[in-house]
């Protein structure tokens, strides 16, 4: 079940993104595949806080993957909008963990996701350590 509240205040991460002309389709809407790629990024910088950075993980060829997702299109966002990812995460299970995202333009949320992903190593699941799952809980 998609969410309109997606933390309590203060425990999101918030990314502003404008919405350049690649990111839209012949209508001059945001295309579909382009919210996906603008919830990645929020979930990439939801990990750089917490100090994982996707090169290093790459060099050890660890790797969060996603396993499912589950999407609502609300509201069309257009080209040169200013649009924020709201990116928080549940607890990290032993090699999962699920995170709900909305995407704004001002106070409305025009997409809500819930995202579950999965710890792999060389494409195969790992579970994740417990220091790792300590610094995935904090902040």
């Amino acid at each position: 079940m998609i969410n309109d509240q997606i933390a309590a205040p203060g425990a999101a991460h918030r990314l502003a993104l404008r919405v350049y002309y690649e990111d839209t389709d012949f209508s001059g809407f945001v295309y579909h595949a382009s919210y996906l790629r603008f919830l990645e990024r929020g979930r990439t910088e939801w990990l750089r806080e917490r100090g994982f950075h996707q090169g290093a993980m790459a060099e050890t060829s660890l790797a969060f993957v996603v396993r499912r997702l589950e999407i609502d299109y609300r509201k069309p966002a257009r080209m040169d909008d200013i649009v924020t990812v709201e990116t928080s995460a549940s607890s990290p299970g032993a090699a999962s963990m699920r995170f709900s995202q909305a995407i704004m333009r001002e106070d409305a949320v025009i997409v809500a996701a819930e995202v579950l992903v999965a710890a792999v190593r060389d494409g195969v699941p790992v579970r994740m350590s417990v220091e790792m799952r300590a610094r995935l809980r904090s902040r």
